[in-house]
């Protein structure tokens, strides 16, 4: 039976596993939520799997439960983020995983881009227990959350129609980062 503690070192677990483990967490609170959060996903065999890296993902910025931007992105230089419109990403088709999907978004940032918030949060109950999720605008999926500690969360990303969640971590984020068109 795999830990939590393996499951973020190796960055992988069955799905069975990572869902065991979003189980044994406690709940979080839309107050902890707050804030910007860096994230990275954890490898379960789910179709996206492998997407998120090469794109630029960098995390999620929940200014408060009203308005979030739950897909940042870094800019080509490293040195400042910006927000994507989700209703944009087209779901559902085979991108390639590798870099070149990085440069396709940096293509079209001027078309992804936005300075509107794109979802909020709620408390909703999800596998028993009523947490923090992050719902979309404009796509049916809910990002549900568990705490592992003060400065990180284990997400399941919880798409319409799929067989099983996307599994991710967000960690409070402290970086200098600035956010595009948007207040820290």
């Amino acid at each position: 039976m795999i830990t939590i503690d393996k499951m973020l070192l190796d960055r992988a677990a069955s799905t069975e596993e990572a869902v065991r483990i979003f189980d044994g967490l406690e709940p979080v609170t839309l107050d902890f939520m707050i804030g910007r959060w860096k994230g990275y996903e954890i490898a379960t065999g789910h179709t996206m799997d492998g997407l998120l890296e090469p794109t630029g993902w960098y995390g999620k910025y929940f200014k408060s439960p009203e308005e979030v931007h739950p897909l940042l992105f870094f800019a080509n230089n490293k040195t400042e983020l910006y927000s994507v419109n989700p209703k944009l990403i087209p779901l559902g088709i085979q991108f390639p995983k590798t870099k070149m999907l990085g440069f396709m978004m940096a293509m079209l940032r001027p078309i992804l881009q936005t300075k509107k918030s794109t979802a909020r949060i709620r408390m909703i109950e999800y596998r028993n227990k009523v947490t923090g999720t992050m719902a979309y605008d404009e796509k049916a999926i809910f990002d549900h959350f568990a705490k592992i500690n003060e400065n990180s969360m284990l997400g399941a990303m919880d798409l319409k129609g799929a067989p099983s969640p996307y599994i991710f971590v967000l960690e409070r984020d402290s970086a200098e980062f600035k956010i595009s068109g948007l207040l820290p």
